[in-house]
C-alpha cells in the first residue's frame, strides 16, 4: 500500500487524469440524458466541451496558468453556444483552487475573479424561471460560495508551503552557520595548540642545545659545569614535556585524563624563572618589575608569559654570542606593559615583516595572533641603536 501510495504521489498527473475521466463519463451520461428529456443542448456541442473541461483537470497540476486560459475561453463559449452548465463545469472550482495555491499571484487573482463572476454570468444566461429576482439573487449567492472557498484553500495552502519552505530554508541556512562556526572553533583552536607548541619547543629545544654544547665544551676541563649543564637539560626537557603533555591531552578524545597529569599554564610570575632559566643558558637578562603586581585575567597571563618566552628564545638564535636583554613588566592601572630588548644583532629583517618570509617568522605572528586574542597591541622591530625590540601592551578588559 506505502507503494502505491509512494508512486500517486510521484506521478500526480496520473491521479489527475484518473479524476478527469470519471468526470468526463459522469458529464456525457448526464447531458446526453438531459438532451433527450429537454430537446436542446445536442451531444455534438456536449462532449467538446465536456472533453476540453476534463483536460483542465487531468493538466492542472503541470499547466496551471494554461490551463486557467482555457477554462476561460470554455466558460465563454459555454456562454456563446448556450451550453448549460454540467457536471463537467466543476473543473472550474479545481482550477480557481490549483492557481491559487501554486500559480502566479496575478493568476490567482484573476482566477478568483473568474470564480467570482461565474455564477452571475451563468445566472443572467441560463435564469431560473420559477424563482422570483430575490430567488436569483440567492442562486447567485449560493454558487458563488464555493468559488470563494475554493480559492481561500488554495490560498491558504500557498501561504503555508511558503512558510514551511522558509522554516526549512531557515534551517538549512543555521545548519551551515553552524558548521562554519564549529569549523572556525576548530581551526582556532589548532591555531592555538600550533602557538603553544612553538612557544614550547622552540624555547625549551634551544636551551638545551645550549646547554648541551657547553656541556661538550668543558667536559673535560669541567665536569662540574659539565654536570650542571646536564641537569639543566634534564629539567628543561621534563618541562617540556610536561606542557607538551597539557596540550596534546586536549586532542584527545574518548580517555579518561587525570587532573594532575597536566600543569598549571603560566603566568606572570614564572617570568622570572623563565629569566634565571635564559641566564642559566648563559643569557645575561635584566629583570624589573614596575608598579603593583596583582592578579591579571588568566589570559593576560598566559599571552605575557609566552611573549617573554619568544622574545628571549630570539634573542639567543639571532642576537649573537654577546648579546644580553632586559625585560620590563609595567603594571597599569588599565593594563600590563611589556619590554623585550636585547642589544644583539638583532633578526633578519624577513622575520619581522608580517607573514614572514619562506614560512619563517611564526613566533612573531604568533605573538601578534596571542596580543590581538586579548585586545592588545605589539610592536616589534629593531632598535635604533643596534639590537631588537619588542614591546606590547595588554589591556585588563577583554577584546570585543
Amino acid at each position: 500500500m506505502q507503494r502505491l501510495y509512494d508512486l500517486l504521489r510521484r506521478h500526480p498527473t496520473w491521479v489527475d487524469s484518473f479524476w478527469a475521466a470519471v468526470l468526463f463519463g459522469i458529464s456525457v451520461a448526464g447531458g446526453a440524458a438531459r438532451a433527450e428529456t429537454a430537446g436542446t443542448d445536442s451531444p455534438a456541442r456536449i462532449i467538446p466541451v465536456t472533453f476540453l473541461l476534463c483536460l483542465v483537470v487531468a493538466l492542472r497540476r503541470r499547466l496551471p496558468m494554461q490551463m486557467l486560459v482555457l477554462t476561460a475561453v470554455l466558460g465563454l463559449a459555454q456562454l456563446v453556444l448556450d451550453v448549460e452548465t454540467t457536471a463537467a463545469d466543476f473543473a472550474m472550482l479545481v482550477i480557481v483552487y490549483t492557481v491559487a495555491a501554486t500559480g502566479a499571484r496575478w493568476a490567482s487573482w484573476l482566477a478568483l475573479g473568474m470564480g467570482l463572476a461565474a455564477a452571475t454570468l451563468a445566472q443572467l444566461r441560463w435564469p431560473n424561471e420559477h424563482s422570483s429576482a430575490l430567488g436569483n439573487v440567492a442562486i447567485v449567492i449560493f454558487q458563488t460560495v464555493p468559488f470563494a472557498l475554493a480559492w481561500v484553500l488554495g490560498d491558504s495552502m500557498r501561504t503555508r508551503r511558503a512558510y514551511f519552505a522558509q522554516l526549512e530554508e531557515r534551517a538549512a541556512r543555521l545548519e551551515k552557520e553552524r558548521e562554519a562556526q564549529s569549523k572556525v572553533a576548530v581551526a582556532a583552536e589548532r591555531a592555538r595548540i600550533a602557538r603553544e607548541l612553538h612557544d614550547v619547543v622552540a624555547h625549551n629545544v634551544s636551551v638545551m642545545v645550549v646547554q648541551a654544547d657547553g656541556a661538550a665544551y668543558v667536559l673535560d676541563a669541567a665536569p662540574d659545569q659539565a654536570r650542571k649543564a646536564l641537569e639543566t637539560i634534564s629539567s628543561t626537557g621534563r618541562q617540556a614535556l610536561a606542557e607538551m603533555r597539557r596540550l596534546l591531552g586536549v586532542l584527545r578524545t574518548g580517555e579518561h585524563q587525570e587532573v594532575g597529569e597536566y600543569v598549571p599554564q603560566p603566568d606572570v610570575q614564572q617570568i622570572e624563572d623563565l629569566v634565571e632559566q635564559c641566564r642559566d643558558a648563559g643569557l645575561p637578562v635584566d629583570f624589573k618589575i614596575e608598579g603593583t603586581p596583582r592578579p591579571l585575567p588568566s589570559g593576560v597571563e598566559l599571552t605575557a608569559y609566552r611573549i617573554v618566552q619568544e622574545a628571549l628564545t630570539n634573542t639567543r638564535k639571532h642576537g649573537g654570542s654577546n648579546a644580553g636583554a632586559s625585560v620590563r613588566l609595567v603594571y597599569f592601572d588599565d593594563g600590563l606593559g611589556l619590554l623585550v630588548e636585547d642589544d644583539g644583532k638583532g633578526a633578519p629583517h624577513e622575520l619581522y615583516e608580517e607573514g614572514g618570509a619562506d614560512g619563517r617568522g611564526h613566533g612573531l605572528i604568533g605573538m601578534r595572533e596571542r596580543v590581538g586574542m586579548v585586545g592588545g597591541t605589539l610592536d616589534a622591530g629593531p632598535r635604533p641603536g643596534g639590537g631588537f625590540r619588542i614591546s606590547a601592551l595588554l589591556p585588563l578588559k577583554p577584546a570585543h
